[in-house]
């Protein structure tokens, strides 16, 4: 079974120097890409003189997540490929468990490693933790982290098992998955693409697996920071979309209560003085307006859907009830 550890990139040499040595020390048993989104810093040259078991894929311009790894991805001949964030740094034997999972179960098309804070190294990260899940009104959220808190890590999810989806900064997906599914929707541009996918692939009678005992650490916001309104923008906008494509239920109901729900969020961005923020999530609703024909024949191109949430409302949950588990 052959594994390539692909790299996305632009304009990130920095922080390719800081997490490749971990990569290549600690990937024995994969063959390592690099595809860069035409960046103008040294990242390719850097790669080239000093990691030349490295391959590269130049792309022509900035193609973002979804389509560079569209686009790259076709030159690469593997069986799995490990979609691998720019600031991520890996650890000993972090692919060994994986391999074996899949192994075992020709089911699983996707895993997700334990994924935890580099900064914090005793606390899960952001994105994705110890694995994601969504809502009933296609809020994601993890185990280890709801909204921005954080868990520690005290061997509470040491156990391999089903999630919903995997975290784009790092997971692995079957080469014939990948393509089958068209691979990621390039209207989302970034964000939530992820999520997209895996759900596309449960709909398809995939499985998504975390493995407890692969363990990589993320810096998270690399690219764009929380406090970009921007990426508020993407996901507002983008949580519409996966809902709209993919969900089971009539997903009129969900929609109108998640524009009262969204609604709420916006005037909580009033409150704390973030106006820009407050327009990211207008925004957002007229661009998802505006692609709702073209989401809802994507969504009849679907000829399976499963019930998408074991969680009613995180926000209940966690804002009403106070959990945060």
């Amino acid at each position: 079974m052959k594994i390539a550890i692909v790299i996305l990139n632009w304009n990130g040499v920095n922080l390719l120097k800081q997490f490749l040595p971990s990569i290549v020390s600690h990937s024995d048993n994969a063959s390592i890409y690099l595809i860069d989104n035409n960046s103008d810093d040294e990242s390719v040259a850097y790669v080239t003189a000093n990691h030349p078991q490295i391959k590269t894929i130049l792309l022509s311009k900035n193609h973002g997540y979804a389509k560079g790894y569209n686009l790259g991805l076709k030159a690469i001949d593997a069986d799995i490929f490990c979609l691998l964030n720019n600031d991520v740094k890996v650890t000993t034997g972090w692919t060994q468990d994986i391999k074996t999972e899949f192994y075992k179960n020709p089911k699983v098309g996707i895993i997700q490693p334990k994924i935890k804070n580099y900064h914090k190294k005793n606390y899960f990260e952001y994105a994705g933790a110890a694995g994601g899940f969504i809502d009933r009104y296609g809020y994601p959220y993890c185990r280890g982290r709801r909204f921005d808190s954080i868990q520690k890590d005290i061997g509470q999810y040491d156990e391999n098992s089903d999630i919903f989806w995997a975290s784009g900064a790092c997971f692995f997906i079957r080469k014939n998955v990948f393509e089958k599914l068209g691979g990621f929707d390039e209207s989302f541009e970034a964000h939530m693409e992820e999520i997209d996918l895996c759900w596309r692939a449960l709909n398809d009678s995939q499985k998504v697996r975390y493995v407890y005992s692969s363990v990589v650490y993320h810096i998270g916001a690399a690219s764009l920071p929380k406090s970009n309104p921007k990426k508020t923008f993407l996901n507002f906008r983008n949580s519409l979309f996966i809902i709209i494509k993919n969900t089971k239920s009539n997903p009129l109901p969900i929609v109108i209560s998640r524009l009262i729900l969204d609604g709420l969020a916006g005037i909580k961005f009033l409150v704390e003085l973030k106006p820009l923020h407050f327009l990211a999530i207008i925004k957002a609703h007229f661009s998802m307006y505006a692609r709702l024909k073209t989401v809802l024949k994507q969504r009849q191109l679907l000829t399976q859907k499963i019930h998408h949430y074991n969680l009613k409302s995180i926000i209940w949950e966690y804002f009403i009830l106070g959990r945060q588990d």
